[in-house]
């Protein structure tokens, strides 16, 4: 059973909550990595951006969190298909996240990248649904970042938010989920320049 719905957006450090969690919840967390795992979920999201949500409890029955994009774009359909689960909103300063995104995830190099079939249309279809068209134009985005930020912050009610900034560490994820505070130290994956690193091996 989902228990974490992750609506914070790439580059608010999502794959280190997606390690942490995995320790906290014994359960897979499901990630954009994902999709390079199960091919068969781009159809799904890119339908659920054309407004043909799939049955969320089926495709998210192995997972104990969502993180990251895209499910992070889907979190008033997941918050509602789930209503017990925390809804986590991972954040950072939003000219921070621009200039992190826009050099991995936004990057031309990293657009270009080959992907499983569909994986183009599918992202192109939710940043046009939940994001903004306009991946390229600083302004855009960063408005389209703290759009997204304060549309989780006024739709889920406190009790059920949390939201996290890299930095804070296992305290507020575990006082949330009201679970012992691991003793080994928080990970911390997938900086700039691993993630540059690991595209310039593909």
């Amino acid at each position: 059973m989902l228990r974490v719905i992750g609506a914070g957006l790439g580059r608010t450090g999502t794959s280190s909550l997606k390690l942490a969690l995995e320790q906290l919840l014994a359960a897979p967390c499901y990630h954009m990595r994902e999709l390079h795992r199960n091919p068969a979920h781009i159809p799904l999201w890119h339908g659920a951006a054309r407004g043909r949500p799939p049955d969320w409890h089926a495709m998210l029955s192995s997972y104990a969190a969502t993180l990251d994009w895209p499910a992070a774009s889907f979190w008033p359909e997941i918050s509602a298909a789930f209503p017990e689960a925390l809804v986590l909103l991972s954040v950072r300063d939003a000219r921070d996240w621009w200039n992190s995104a826009h050099a991995t995830i936004l990057s031309d190099t990293n657009m270009r990248r080959p992907r499983h079939d569909g994986w183009q249309e599918m992202w192109d279809a939710v940043m046009a649904a939940r994001f903004t068209t306009r991946l390229q134009d600083r302004d855009a985005c960063m408005a389209a970042f703290d759009r997204h930020n304060q549309a989780v912050r006024r739709e889920i009610p406190p009790r059920r938010l949390l939201e996290w900034r890299a930095g804070d560490g296992w305290e507020p994820l575990c006082r949330a989920l009201d679970l012992p505070v691991p003793e080994r130290p928080f990970p911390h994956t997938n900086s700039r320049v691993e993630f540059l690193e690991e595209m310039a091996g593909d």
